[in-house]
């Protein structure tokens, strides 16, 4: 994968925005589901980083729902 900007920070801001949390306040490692991450969101975040080059699915990231995971996925810095 291409290097498209991504890092960890700028995942869990992200995330945090969609959710209406602080980002310090959401853990790496946590099931993102239990935050409160529902498929539409999630359909949006595939979809917007799709729109800056990631090659990710929405089904990727159902299947790891946490911030660390997707960093791989994503080739965050």
């Amino acid at each position: 994968m291409t290097d498209t900007g991504f890092t960890v920070e700028r995942i869990r801001t992200e995330v945090a925005d969609l959710l209406g949390e602080d980002p310090a306040e959401i853990p790496l490692d946590e099931n993102l589901v239990d935050w409160g991450l529902d498929s539409i969101r999630l359909m949006t975040l595939a979809a917007r980083w799709r729109e800056e080059g990631a090659e990710v699915a929405f089904v990727d990231l159902a299947e790891r729902p946490a911030i660390e995971a997707w960093a791989g996925l994503l080739g965050a810095a």
